[in-house]
């Protein structure tokens, strides 16, 4: 099967390693002999607007049709970018396979999927693949603000989402993004808003009951086990399967949370009593006090919330790092 790629760049993300790394791959597909269309965003948003210029010209995927040409998307940016892209699929009610290459700052769809952040790495692991794989997301409809739309990594109230929050604001993020160390900033962002963050009350509902917890610190919906650049909060969590975690952490004295970030950064913070997992097709969270919020990295803003998730998917095209030859 040919292929021609189109490639949507972000080269502002990850505080201009995108551009690099978009360079990589323009140099490797120029050497290949592979055809492409890149397309560069200008300013913040612009991502929709070129989805919506070349939907007319990307193929969908059908296993048993044979192609003489594929017309595959390539989002070079953060999780942010493929954020705006899928959910302007999803808003359009179409249903195209994309490919990635992770350059942002925290890249944890990337890692949830097995995807390199080495640009030729994940180059060959989408140049190998012969059919995309499908790949579990979240849906959501919050009512307050009469918002919808398609998650991929995660939908944070409280503490991880003051971290977005605190490290987007920061300049510590752009220095370190020079230097790859883009997933530090969160770290630091993490300390800092550790002290800030105060316990609050939220209303679960999912399997057939409600649950309250009084003195949640941070409450993650997600899709992978990934936050924060690296942080596995929900190891047990899996792209591939059709269930959503959630993960609510309840607010333990400040030497109890260091013990809780200590255990969380050796992978063994599961057993910590504070930390609470649950799982579903189908979850409420209802947080009338404002906090907070956070989708797939961007800010949500720091509001009420009555939001449900449900599940359904993305089809990702890419090979396992196993199957390279």
């Amino acid at each position: 099967m040919n292929f021609h790629y189109h490639l949507l760049i972000n080269p502002a993300a990850g505080s201009g390693n995108a551009a690099k790394k978009a360079q990589i791959i323009i140099d490797l597909l120029d050497e290949k002999n592979i055809t492409y269309t890149p397309y560069y965003t200008n300013f913040a948003g612009e991502e929709k607007d070129i989805v919506n210029k070349i939907m007319p010209l990307l193929s969908t995927w059908e296993a048993d049709t044979e192609y003489e040409v594929f017309h595959l998307l390539i989002i070079i940016g953060g999780d942010g970018t493929l954020h705006e892209v899928v959910n302007q699929f999803y808003l359009s009610a179409h249903d195209f396979p994309v490919s990635y290459i992770p350059a942002g700052s925290g890249n944890d769809f990337a890692r949830g999927i097995g995807l390199s952040a080495n640009p030729k790495v994940a180059l060959e692991q989408i140049l190998a693949a012969k059919a995309p794989q499908k790949i579990n997301v979240l849906t959501y409809e919050e009512k307050i603000n009469e918002e919808f739309g398609l998650v991929l990594n995660n939908v944070g109230i409280g503490l991880d989402a003051l971290i977005v929050s605190t490290t987007n604001a920061s300049t510590a993020k752009k220095v370190l993004n020079k230097y790859h160390l883009g997933s530090a900033a969160y770290l630091f962002s993490l300390v800092k808003a550790v002290f800030q963050q105060k316990p609050f009350p939220i209303l679960v509902e999912l399997n057939g009951h409600q649950e309250t917890f009084q003195r949640t610190f941070l409450c993650t919906t997600t899709n992978i086990p990934y936050f924060g650049g690296g942080f596995a909060i929900a190891p047990m969590a899996d792209p591939k399967k059709e269930t959503i975690d959630l993960v609510i952490v309840e607010r333990p004295s400040f030497p109890a949370i260091l013990r809780f970030f200590i255990q969380l950064l050796m992978k063994k913070h599961t057993n910590n009593r504070h930390f609470k997992h649950f799982t579903s097709s189908k979850i409420r969270i209802v947080s009338v006090q404002p906090q907070e919020g956070q989708s797939d990295g961007e800010d949500m803003g720091k509001r009420s919330f009555d939001i449900s998730f449900a599940t359904s998917s993305q089809h990702i095209w890419y090979a396992e790092k196993e199957e390279l030859n």
